[in-house]
């Protein structure tokens, strides 16, 4: 009875909290400011200083802000090179985690060290996975790793000192691991929701993430070496984007607080989980199941522009006039991520036997940036970014729906630790913007 009063009640309220609440758009620009902190051609409010990771978009030619090719930078070094050092066969998570955490390259003895103590961390406490992860489980895995995170608070003895060092401490334990949170969280799930099989494997300390991930993930434990590669590359590319994305602008927020470890990651990850953030993946998956619905012959280029025109439009999908996974608030002409990921996406493709789902991805690829020039006022260049493909990996992969954005929290969660420690190491003034009101004095 009750909630049914509360449902009338607010079904009569929402109008006037619309009313009340609504801001004339034409005040942001008369007080000069900035929605979402960027501008109208997408560049950020200065907020910070950081040397953790640096993006390029744009040139000074001849004085003129200039669209160049999109750069990314991990501790001075492009996201390329670092990809194209590693071997054949070497998954490097481990080795990009420690350049990242530490600000340098591990020699072989550090790097030895690192990856035992990150595969010897990889145990919840007892019980944690029966009275924690398998309690209440939910198709958010998100929600459901986020509360795993704030319940590991209980079980660390200094949950809530600050240090640098105990800082990095816990940093370290979650890095670890967050793909079991991730993996156990999305089982448990598939048991009691989906009414599928349990199984639950126990990491390997001498497997690398992505190895661990896949293994942890399967009944037979199975993966080949290119699936570990391909999952790798993907979590490299994902796990820093410099100090102004929205999660891990939220991580520099609660550290400034004064915030313990455990909240910080919580807030990060209820950020992340967002889908103007982390969650585009999936959109772009949804997307093109529903072009695969009304477009028979993806090979019919002049049909697949009809049609994206049609979302670009608003009058079909969701009618929020996006083609996901196509453009970014900060590059322009590319965005690298996109670009060093691809070829590893058409290495998997065919293994996978996958080419006519690859040639969609590449027509949309195509087209959509002219047609979003057409239907659209843009300010800058459109271009896929990393997204574009990462949910198509992770199909390809056997990856749940449910774990896409959970395995893009299995990356971030090193960049969130990374900035973390800098805010504790220069920053000692907590984060506060101000907002100018507009209210009417009775």
């Amino acid at each position: 009875m009750i909630m049914t009063q509360l449902n009338d009640y607010i079904e009569q309220k929402e109008a006037l909290c619309r009313k009340n609440d609504g801001i004339p758009l034409e005040l942001y620009g008369q007080y000069g400011v900035k929605r979402g902190l960027r501008d109208q051609n997408g560049n950020g409010v200065l907020a910070g200083l950081t040397n953790i990771s640096k993006i390029t978009s744009f040139e000074n030619i001849n004085g003129e802000k200039t669209p160049c090719e999109g750069k990314l930078w991990y501790r001075g070094y492009r996201v390329e090179d670092l990809l194209n050092n590693l071997g054949p066969n070497e998954l490097g998570y481990e080795k990009i985690a420690y350049l990242l955490l530490m600000g340098e390259m591990p020699d072989e003895s550090e790097l030895k060290a690192f990856k035992e103590l990150i595969g010897g961390s990889r145990s919840l406490p007892t019980n944690f996975t029966r009275d924690v992860i398998m309690k209440a489980p939910s198709y958010d895995i998100m929600n459901t790793m986020t509360r795993s995170i704030l319940t590991l608070a209980s079980y660390d003895d200094g949950p809530t000192e600050t240090s640098v060092s105990n800082s990095l401490r816990q940093c370290i334990k979650l890095i670890s691991i967050f793909p079991l949170l991730a993996v156990y969280g999305y089982h448990a799930y598939n048991y009691y929701d989906n009414l599928e099989s349990m199984f639950i494997h126990r990491p390997d300390p001498e497997l690398s993430t992505a190895e661990n991930l896949l293994m942890m993930l399967r009944p037979d434990k199975k993966y080949t070496q290119t699936e570990a590669k391909v999952l790798d590359t993907a979590l490299i590319l994902h796990m820093e984007h410099g100090g102004g994305n929205n999660s891990t602008f939220t991580t520099r927020v609660i550290t400034s607080a004064g915030s313990d470890t455990y909240s910080t990651v919580g807030a990060a990850m209820s950020s992340l989980k967002g889908p103007k953030h982390g969650g585009a993946n999936i959109k772009v998956i949804e997307m093109m199941d529903d072009i695969r619905a009304h477009v028979p012959d993806i090979s019919d280029k002049e049909a697949l522009s009809d049609y994206l025109a049609k979302i670009i439009n608003k009058e079909t999908f969701d009618k929020k006039g996006l083609v996901y996974g196509m453009g970014h608030a900060v590059y322009s002409l590319s965005d690298p991520r996109e670009k060093v990921f691809r070829d590893y996406v058409e290495k998997l493709a065919v293994e996978k036997g996958r080419e006519k789902d690859l040639e969609l991805y590449k027509n949309v690829k195509d087209l959509a940036p002219e047609l979003i020039a057409k239907y659209r006022r843009i300010y800058k260049g459109v271009s896929p970014n990393v997204d574009f493909y990462s949910g198509f990996v992770y199909d390809m992969l056997g990856i749940p729906r449910e774990l896409y954005t959970p395995m893009f929290a299995v990356a971030r969660i090193v960049g969130w630790s990374a900035h973390r420690i800098e805010e504790l190491v220069c920053t000692d003034k907590i984060i506060r913007p101000a907002y100018m009101s507009v209210m009417e004095e009775i």
